[in-house]
C-alpha cells in the first residue's frame, strides 16, 4: 500500500516521501498515529503542487544547514566532566554536546546528535544531522574538571 508520510520516520523515510508498506501497518498505525496518509491519485497530485512551491523555500534551508556544518567542522569543543585517573563520573551524552554548542551560540537539537558512549578522557568525534543530506561532525575533547 502506498502512503505519503506526513512526519519524518527512521527507517522509513522522510516527510513527504510516497513509500509502499504493508496494508496493516499504514491501516493500523501510520494512519491513526498521524505519520502517514493514503496516497491517493487526487494527494499525489496535491503533494505534488506544494512541493513545486516549496522547492525554493527547501534550497534556501539546504544551504543555511550547509553553512551550518561547516562552522561546526570549525570548532573545537571543550567539555569538562568530573573524572578520576581518566575515567569519566557518567557518561557524555547528546545533552552535553548540545548544550556545549548552545554556548558557542550554535542551536542543534540533542535528538539529532549521535554519540558513541563515552567514559575517559580523550578527543572524540559525534554526528549532528542537521538536514535530510546535511550531516556535520563534532570534534570534541574531554577534560577532566
Amino acid at each position: 500500500m502506498e502512503v505519503i508520510l506526513i512526519k519524518d520516520m527512521e527507517k522509513l523515510g522522510y516527510a513527504n516521501d510516497i513509500v509502499n508498506v504493508k496494508p496493516g501497518y499504514a491501516n493500523n498505525y501510520l494512519i491513526p498515529q498521524g505519520y502517514a496518509k493514503a496516497a491517493t491519485a487526487a494527494a499525489k497530485k496535491v503533494l505534488a503542487e506544494n512541493l513545486k512551491q516549496r522547492a525554493h523555500k527547501d534550497a534556501k534551508i539546504l544551504a543555511d544547514a550547509q553553512a551550518l556544518a561547516e562552522t561546526i567542522a570549525n570548532i573545537q569543543l571543550t567539555i569538562t566532566m568530573k573524572a578520576e585517573e581518566g575515567r569519566l563520573f557518567g557518561t557524555v551524552t547528546a545533552n552535553d554536546l548540545a548544550d556545549a554548542l548552545a554556548a558557542k551560540e550554535i542551536n542543534v537539537d540533542r535528538k539529532n546528535i549521535t554519540v558513541e558512549a563515552i567514559n575517559t578522557v580523550g578527543e572524540y568525534e559525534a554526528v549532528a544531522k542537521l538536514h535530510r543530506d546535511v550531516k556535520a561532525t563534532i570534534k570534541f575533547s574531554v577534560v577532566a574538571e
